[in-house]
């Protein structure tokens, strides 16, 4: 929601100013400059990037201008989600959680949780994990290990399309002089005419470089570090997870588990001890009422 109404003050901003010294907006209409610098850029994004790459731009364009993936709330119900599956284990052994790991969608602590359960990279790192220390024979390290290794790779796969849609942006600029160079092609093969005519011609080739650096700048290069950070966002909800998990494999009870990943979530979204608490006794945030 903040980038849509960052990207709407930009171009609000950059009009307005335009209009304030009597500027033709008519003038910035031009057609041709936005099939030229848009065309191009987009066969960029298309030749240098495959076909996973540009579905990840796509969707990461969508998460930004929609809400955080990952507020308070979520970190509460992650919370409370692995207490459940811990205090079950701890009651009934390991074993018992087996089924929940093995077919998620049907086990009843996951199935209260569907946000969770549709974030299938976070399911399967916390089931994956879950997997190993239920079969035994591996240690700490190497489940830690494991994790380290799993949260490089999403990483790694998370930030491919925000690196591809900045490469576009910065070339933006570029284009915006390949179309200005165009226009005063096109105007050269004018001279002669009428001095007006000349005038729009030089003001359209102008154009051009000006909608390169105001989209370089003011659009895709804001979208682009919107999506880094969410990006960052990701690898700290996964780091908790790796925090929680790797903390009861360690032999540590549920609630001390929980509150050892409590202090790695970042401290904007990082409920306090008590809302933690509350929330994992079934209770809300504030302890007034029951969950629901």
């Amino acid at each position: 929601m903040f980038s849509i109404i960052g990207i709407l003050v930009v171009f609000a901003a950059v009009i307005g100013g335009f209009l304030m010294e009597k500027g033709n907006l008519a003038v910035l209409i031009q057609p041709a400059e936005l099939v030229t610098i848009g065309g191009a850029a987009l066969g960029t994004m298309l030749a240098a990037n495959p076909m996973h790459v540009l579905k990840g731009i796509l969707n990461g364009l969508t998460g930004v201008l929609g809400g955080p993936k990952f507020p308070k709330k979520r970190y509460l119900d992650t919370l409370k989600m692995m207490f459940d599956l811990f205090t079950k284990a701890r009651k009934e052994g390991l074993v018992s959680i087996e089924s929940d790991v093995e077919e998620a969608d049907k086990s009843e602590i996951f199935k209260k949780y569907p946000v969770f359960l549709k974030d299938h990279h976070a399911r399967d790192f916390v089931c994956d994990t879950m997997r190993m220390a239920i079969t035994g024979g591996v240690g700490t390290f190497d489940v830690d290990r494991m994790m380290e290794l799993d949260m490089e790779v999403q990483q790694h796969c998370a930030e491919a399309p925000t690196s591809a849609l900045t490469t576009v942006a910065d070339a933006l600029p570029g284009l915006g002089i390949v179309a200005a160079v165009l226009g005063i092609v096109i105007t050269m093969g004018s001279l002669g005419g009428p001095p007006e005519a000349i005038g729009h011609k030089v003001a359209a080739a102008l154009v051009g470089t000006f909608l390169g650096i105001l989209l370089c700048y003011g659009l895709l290069g804001p979208l682009a570090s919107a999506m880094t950070k969410r990006v960052g966002d990701e690898h700290a909800y996964y780091h908790i997870l790796r925090v929680v998990m790797l903390s009861f494999i360690k032999g540590l009870s549920p609630i001390l588990a929980v509150e050892m990943a409590r202090r790695a979530i970042p401290g904007h979204v990082r409920p306090s001890f008590t809302e933690t608490e509350n929330v994992c006794r079934g209770k809300s945030p504030d302890g007034s009422a029951a969950a629901s």
